[in-house]
């Protein structure tokens, strides 16, 4: 920067602050106080600075919102903190039982809540570091989610600077469509020609994660603020109402038809009050948010699987529309489940054409008594599957057709069954079924498994879709021209990855039997199956009864492990990886260990081990008899805590459970 010269400096610098205040009047305020000729007056001396003194180019720039280069792809983002979906409630008398959930768990009359529209859009999350943005990302699975940085960058109200520098803040909101500009976006498509956007929603996902940035900034984005993730060095408001005010001071876009309430009456009054303005709210939105007001009553109640239990999503009555059920299909999902999907007349409803619905199970179907030939209720909500809600009875023709689940998979032909207790069905043909042959493929060549490092899920989808395997045994077959003329495959990488299946040809009967895909046969099961039989052939020609006899094996276990080996095409994959040299050692039953610390005892590993990994912790306890579960109980016998340690520890305590340090546990291992 010294040899920038000082006139310049300021003035970039002076620049960049007037251009991010205009930004922020225009499109977070809708109040701009210069013409658009004023401001590209103003860009365009920055970009003349910045080109003659490149020095004075830096990330948060204005002119930077356009620059990146197109991505070949998106990649992955590890979430700090999870972005975890939320509950719905449909009904006055879901909203009614949030409340008492709520009053219950925090022995409390009555709540205070914040409450805001439920935007129609994409989640994302915006890290700031040192008050920069450097990153933006998609929810995703909500632990996982996609980068999308150059296109977040191109959202004109997303601040590229923060009024203040704490080492981490990350940024919730989502990122949607004005009802002004997708009408706007249609009428350009529609003048050039091209396809229209069925509605907000669609045209905002699709063009967040464009690979080029360029194509991102066609189309009008904008972002609002609704929380925080992680966050370092930065003093937050005890509560999510304030929390939004701050946002709003640190220059984020915010829902201004946003209230704290108390009470259920109050959450219902301001659900009606959101409701009848709808029309003239200036985006989508499909329900509106609760949430605890108090973060630290956030915190007690805690979460639920994905869901946090402190709020809840009230989603606004479904769009429906009637139409002719035409057929039931059904269809093979990655893991075998069969699925009836409705093959309906076309008709418009909840902002796109539907002419297929899921119907979930057979089940579903005796439920709602759905007959090929009806007319029936079709609803849509939001971005939700559509779903068939109801026959109309008096418009049902006489030329009805009951469904039939098929005996038999569409694409494999092998058994279809439905275990006992289960309401899915499933093909039986796991390692030879098309529809399943990735997930099959993946879950064969994982660690845990055969273990065959760089088989990842590019790589095996390029495999399958270029005809190359078709069951695990097809791994071993490849050879090394047929890998390097796959996309991004150098001789060199397919070399290595020969080298890697060769030594997975290797491995134990647990791993191998884990690596088959057998519902309900986990990691433990598997090594249970191997130690109670001590070869393939015996757990392959094992009837029900004897497969009842493994230790944690029950009926349902039994049935799924009996039915996988009674299907021809499984046992011919297993006979063909003999064939390719796939072996393990084999012997007598194992006999489990009666004695010693871990005998017959339940233990839970929690913390971090700096002697050995989970895994080999796991696998050394089993071995001496001992059974390793994931979770804390009164069934518990042992806990193992290392650095670190977390919940499982204190739910230890507080039921008497022992607890053993590493040390004490590394004396135990060694006296066996």
């Amino acid at each position: 920067m010294s040899a920038v010269p000082e006139a310049a400096r300021a003035r970039a610098a002076a620049l960049k602050r007037e251009l991010e205040e205009h930004n922020y009047r225009y499109y977070v305020q809708n109040d701009p106080v210069v013409t658009d000729a004023e401001w590209d007056a103003l860009f365009h001396e920055l970009v003349a600075l910045e080109t003659t003194h490149p020095a004075l180019l830096t990330a948060d720039s204005p002119t930077q919102r356009v620059g990146a280069k197109p991505a070949t792809e998106l990649a992955e983002v590890t979430h700090r903190v999870p972005m975890l979906s939320l509950a719905n409630a449909f009904t006055d008398e879901d909203l009614a039982n949030f409340d008492r959930r709520c009053r219950e768990a925090l022995a409390q009359d009555e709540i205070e809540y914040a409450c805001e529209p439920k935007f129609d859009g994409l989640a994302v999350t915006l890290t700031y570091e040192k008050g920069i943005l450097v990153q933006g990302a998609t929810r995703g699975d909500g632990a996982v989610g996609e980068d999308v940085t150059a296109n977040i960058r191109t959202i004109r109200s997303v601040p590229l600077r923060l009024p203040l520098d704490p080492p981490l803040l990350e940024v919730r909101g989502e990122v949607l469509m004005l009802k002004k500009d997708f009408a706007a976006l249609n009428e350009r498509q529609a003048a050039n020609g091209e396809k229209l956007f069925v509605n907000p929603r669609n045209a905002s996902a699709g063009a967040l994660r464009q690979l080029d940035p360029k194509m991102t900034a066609e189309r009008p984005l904008t972002f609002f603020a609704y929380g925080i993730g992680a966050a370092e060095g930065v003093v937050l408001p005890d509560n999510h109402g304030a929390l939004m005010d701050q946002l709003a001071e640190w220059r984020f876009p915010v829902a201004k038809a946003r209230a704290v309430v108390r009470g259920a009456s109050g959450l219902a009054d301001y659900h009606r009050r959101i409701g009848a303005l709808r029309p003239d709210l200036p985006f989508e939105i499909d329900g509106v948010v609760y949430k605890v007001n108090r973060f630290d009553w956030q915190q007690r109640m805690g979460f639920v699987s994905r869901a946090p239990r402190f709020a809840v999503a009230h989603k606004f009555p479904a769009e429906e529309a009637t139409t002719e059920l035409l057929d039931i299909e059904v269809q093979v999902g990655r893991t075998g489940a069969i699925t009836p999907v409705a093959r309906l007349k076309p008709v418009f409803v909840g902002g796109t054409t539907v002419s297929n619905a899921t119907l979930h199970n057979e089940d579903e179907i005796r439920r709602k008594d759905l007959k090929i030939g009806d007319t029936v209720v079709v609803r849509r909500a939001g971005d939700v599957i559509p779903e068939v809600a109801a026959v109309i009875y008096a418009m049902r023709p006489a030329n009805i057709r009951e469904f039939v689940m098929p005996k038999a998979c569409p694409e494999c032909a092998s058994a279809i069954a439905r275990l006992e207790g289960e309401t899915v069905a499933r093909c039986t043909g796991g390692l030879f079924c098309p529809a399943q042959r990735k997930q099959a493929l993946l879950h064969f060549a994982q660690r845990k498994a055969v273990d065959i490092e760089g088989l990842g899920d590019k790589l095996v989808e390029q495999l399958v879709d270029a005809n190359l395997v078709r069951t695990p045994a097809d791994i071993f077959r490849l050879g090394l021209q047929a890998l390097a003329n796959l996309e991004r495959m150098a001789e060199k990488s397919a070399a290595n990855l020969l080298a890697n299946i060769e030594k997975s040809k290797r491995t134990t009967l647990a791993r191998f039997l884990f690596g088959l895909g057998i519902r309900h046969v986990g990691e433990a099961t598997a090594r249970d199956l191997a130690n109670h039989f001590g070869s393939m052939d015996a757990i392959m020609v094992a009837d029900q009864a004897a497969l009842l006899r493994v230790p944690d094996v029950g009926p349902v276990v039994a049935e799924s492990i009996w039915r996988f080996f009674q299907e021809p095409h499984n046992r011919e994959v297993v006979e063909q990886l003999r064939a390719c040299g796939v072996a393990w050692p084999e012997g007598p039953p194992a006999e489990r260990p009666t004695s010693g610390p871990f005998a017959g005892k339940t233990v839970v590993l929690t913390g971090t081990l700096s002697s050995l990994s989970r895994d080999d912790a796991k696998a050394r306890i089993e071995s001496l008899g001992g059974k390793v579960t994931g979770s804390v109980s009164k069934k518990t016998d042992l806990v193992i805590a290392g650095v670190e340690a977390g919940s499982k520890l204190e739910k230890a305590r507080e039921l008497g459970i022992a607890v053993w340090d590493e040390a004490e546990f590394l004396r135990n291992l060694r006296a066996n």
